[in-house]
């Protein structure tokens, strides 16, 4: 089973919008591209709003039956690891191999010292083709890399051999995380972690690294773009060299978790996978669950007062909500507006609050970041609020098909 050159995780908290966003990918594949959709979620989805894996492969096989979709699309474990993965076995096709608590734990003395003795041919400088300078490679940091990633590569291949026994060998993609930690991985070290897992008999198919700057679930990329795209740059070179030196799978591509809405990168990453001809994944994840809220503020009457109650439940239970992504979120809670102020919006400017159009004078990103982490809320409010997703589907499905492909597709491959 291969990954197309070019897919996107498209993530949908309640299951509702998985005809509206295959519409988007049908309109950017009728201009020439062949993007494949990965449908995803993640265990702490499932649990926050009462699903379960199995719903998630239906939405994918009822939209693709339903727009009569011919290409490859996929069902996503997310960001699984071993104690969670059993439950995917069945109706996954993708498997996120999260493996970044794993980093910096200790391996044994003889673990580090044999794959530095692997690497001795390395040492040096190093030039990976298309790179101005070459990467140093001494013992020293051959040491500091293996103290750092070996553990995680092996719980990596951990996982991989059980889904591989449960599954079948070739019966899967394979996806390996390493991007919810702090400090990002250099190219040097996505060198040696892709070492690492062709050691270990991994295919992964696509890497997520932890890149510089933040990304942030649901607004656009801070961080200094000149460095990202030297970083994006050498890690697309990394990669090609290691797929040719280690013998990955040479599908092997570069994954972008917390994607969505990083508009000022798209043009970067467009640039970059054009001019070497290579692939990308994109994970939107939650935007679509932000898409659902503004289709019910335009819908105005009973759609607009939900999205109120919404809102005044994330107000107030803020601290709460947003625990579980502190590492992905910053929220001024001085520019939140308070509850009475919301409660005497239009439906126009909850929308243009909310909806994430740079340079809009409603835009406010912090208002748009409470929400994203706030569908825990919507999922409490069960019929209440699953029922009006049924009655204004049309109104809301627009909303999400408009973002995926105007603000997403139309951006990231230039069409």
């Amino acid at each position: 089973m291969k990954l197309g050159k070019y897919s996107i995780g498209v993530g949908d908290r309640f299951a509702h919008q998985g005809k509206a966003q295959l519409k988007a990918i049908m309109r950017a594949n009728e201009k020439g591209l062949n993007i494949s959709p990965v449908w995803n979620k993640s265990n702490r989805e499932h649990i926050y709003v009462g699903t379960e894996p199995a719903d998630t492969r239906n939405e994918a096989d009822e939209a693709v039956k339903a727009l009569g979709f011919t290409g490859t699309y996929f069902v996503d474990a997310d960001h699984i690891n071993l104690n969670t993965v059993a439950k995917y076995v069945a109706v996954s096709d993708f498997f996120t191999l999260d493996v970044a608590s794993f980093i910096g734990k200790g391996s044994s003395k003889e673990e580090v010292d044999s794959f530095v003795t692997s690497c001795e041919k390395y040492l040096g400088q190093l030039q990976i083709p298309g790179m101005d300078e070459p990467l140093h490679v001494t013992k020293e940091l051959l040491h500091e890399i293996a103290g750092k990633f070996l553990a995680a590569t092996q719980h990596a291949s951990d996982i991989y051999a059980y889904l591989k026994k449960e599954k079948g060998e070739g019966n899967f993609i394979t996806e390996v995380s390493m991007d919810e930690v702090e400090s990002p991985q250099t190219p040097i070290e996505m060198l040696f972690i892709l070492k690492m897992l062709a050691d270990k008999g991994v295919p992964a198919q696509t890497i997520a690294p932890k890149f510089t700057g933040r990304f942030n679930k649901g607004v656009d990329y801070v961080g200094n773009l000149d460095q990202f795209a030297k970083e994006f740059e050498e890690d697309v070179l990394v990669i090609d060299f290691s797929v040719k030196e280690f013998g990955l799978p040479e599908e092997l591509k570069l994954s972008v978790h917390s994607g969505s809405d990083k508009f000022s990168i798209y043009p970067i990453m467009a640039e970059v996978i054009r001019k070497y001809d290579k692939g990308l994944h994109l994970k939107t994840a939650g935007t679509t669950w932000l898409e659902e809220v503004i289709g019910l503020a335009v819908a105005g009457g009973e759609g607009l007062e939900l999205a109120k109650k919404i809102y005044e439940n994330s107000y107030n239970r803020k601290e709460e909500l947003c625990a579980p992504y502190a590492d992905v979120i910053d929220i001024d809670g001085s520019k939140l507006p308070s509850v009475e102020e919301v409660n005497g919006w239009s439906s126009e400017k909850f929308a243009n609050t909310l909806r994430h159009i740079p340079g809009h004078a409603d835009y406010n990103s912090n208002f748009r970041q409470l929400i994203h982490v706030a569908y825990k809320v919507a999922a409490e409010m069960g019929s209440e609020y699953t029922e009006l997703l049924i009655k204004y589907a049309d109104i809301i499905g627009s909303c999400v098909e408009d973002n995926i492909y105007e603000r997403h597709l139309k951006r990231l491959f230039a069409i």
